[in-house]
C-alpha cells in the first residue's frame, strides 16, 4: 500500500464489547504509540464520524457487529477511506480469513491473540504489507465457487440488477442506491432479493464476494442482460 514505513498516529476501533475496546486501545497505545484512538460500538457511528471528515490512519474492525452483515463492514469502510482496515475477530478459520483479505482488508488478527501478535501486525501494516496469523493457509477463491458457473449466473442479471450489484460492491445501502438510481427503496429491495436468488447466495456479503472474485466490474455491462 505504501512505499515507505507508515506512522500510525490515529485509529478507529469498531467493536461492540467495551472491555475489549479498552484492552485493544491500551494495546495499540503500548505497541504502536498511537495516542489518538476513538472507539465505536457499531459500524454506523464510525461511518458518521468518517463522513464528518474524521480520517484515522488505521481502522480495527470486528466482524460481528449489531448493524453489519459480515464483510459488508470491510467493503463500506474501504469505500470511504484509504486507511488500512485490519479485522480482529473470534472467527479465525482459513476460509473466513481468506474471504476477509479478498474483500480488501489489510490483515487479520484472531481476537484472543497475545500482545506480541498485535505488535507484529502493526509493524507489517506499517510496511504496507498484509498481515495474516501463524498457521494461516490461503484458500483459492475458486475453491469456494466454480468461476465459469459464477460468471454464467452473473450474466443472467438485468442491466438494472447489474448496476445495483455494482453499487452494493461499493458499500452503498438500499436507501443510497434508491437515491442514486431515482427509484423507490422497495424496488431496490426487490432487485436485491432477485440478485441473490439468481446468484445462488444467501446474503449481500456473499454476493459482493462472488462479484469481486469473478472480476465482476470488468464484465458488468458486457454480461448483463436486457433491463
Amino acid at each position: 500500500m505504501q512505499s515507505s514505513v507508515q506512522n500510525f498516529k490515529s485509529a478507529f476501533i469498531i467493536d461492540d464489547h467495551p472491555l475489549f475496546c479498552d484492552a485493544l486501545s491500551m494495546t495499540l497505545s503500548h505497541v504502536a504509540n498511537i495516542a489518538d484512538i476513538r472507539t465505536f460500538a457499531n459500524l454506523g457511528d464510525s461511518i458518521t464520524a468518517l463522513e464528518d471528515a474524521a480520517r484515522p490512519d488505521l481502522i480495527v474492525l470486528d466482524l460481528n457487529l449489531p448493524d453489519v452483515d459480515g464483510l459488508d463492514g470491510v467493503v463500506r469502510l474501504l469505500n470511504l477511506v484509504d486507511a488500512p482496515v485490519i479485522v480482529v475477530s473470534s472467527m479465525s478459520d482459513n476460509r473466513v480469513i481468506s474471504s476477509t483479505l479478498r474483500a480488501g482488508a489489510s490483515g487479520f488478527v484472531p481476537k484472543h491473540s497475545k500482545r506480541e501478535v498485535f505488535s507484529a501486525a502493526i509493524d507489517t501494516l506499517r510496511r504496507g504489507q498484509k498481515f495474516t496469523p501463524d498457521g494461516f493457509v490461503e484458500e483459492n477463491a475458486e475453491s469456494d465457487m466454480n468461476i465459469p458457473d459464477a460468471l454464467s449466473r452473473l450474466s443472467t442479471l438485468t442491466n438494472q440488477q447489474a448496476r445495483i450489484l455494482e453499487l452494493i460492491c461499493q458499500g452503498k445501502l438500499n436507501k443510497q442506491i434508491a437515491f442514486d438510481l431515482s427509484i423507490a427503496e422497495t424496488t431496490v429491495k426487490a432487485h436485491v432479493t432477485a440478485i441473490m436468488r439468481k446468484l445462488g447466495v444467501q446474503s449481500r456479503t456473499q454476493a459482493v464476494l462472488l462479484a469481486k472474485e469473478t472480476s465482476f466490474a470488468n464484465v458488468l455491462h458486457e454480461g448483463a442482460g436486457p433491463a
